[in-house]
């Protein structure tokens, strides 16, 4: 799998937002009442990201999408940080980025929009069977850091 390079930022959180594609199936009946039926298990979730590079990351930056992810085209690995906190999300551009911008004397903004493969959510099961263990889990996680730090 094709790795986002190590040496750029993450994202800004300026325009960092996700938008799923719905996976229902909506039909108006002539009642005026709508049947509304689940049509996939799997949507991609779409990201839009920016970022803002200097110099040498800029160049970075376009000969990794232009080589490494032939144009755009390729999946990718890539940190992006969600309410799950910063985990790696397979990835694609769904079109060219938007960039470079000059930002400042010597910084320059890229803009695209990614298409992760699955969506940033928990696995199945834990909202319904325990949703107490998610609401509670910062306060596990500080006794586990903090009480018990070896």
């Amino acid at each position: 799998m094709i790795q986002y390079p190590e040496g750029l930022p993450m994202p800004l959180r300026e325009g960092y937002s996700f938008q799923a594609v719905s996976p229902l199936l909506r039909s108006d009946l002539e009642s005026g009442r709508s049947r509304q039926r689940r049509l996939y298990t799997s949507v991609p979730t779409m990201v839009g990201v920016s970022w803002l590079l200097s110099g040498v990351q800029a160049q970075l930056f376009e000969a990794w999408w232009e080589d490494a992810l032939i144009s755009g085209s390729q999946w990718f690995e890539c940190p992006l940080k969600t309410p799950e906190g910063i985990q790696r999300y397979v990835a694609r551009f769904t079109d060219i980025y938007s960039g470079p911008n000059l930002t400042g004397r010597s910084h320059w903004r890229f803009t695209a929009e990614l298409e992760l493969r699955e969506r940033p959510i928990l696995a199945p099961g834990w909202g319904s069977i325990l949703p107490d263990y998610i609401l509670g889990s910062e306060i596990f996680d500080r006794a586990m850091n903090q009480g018990w730090p070896q």
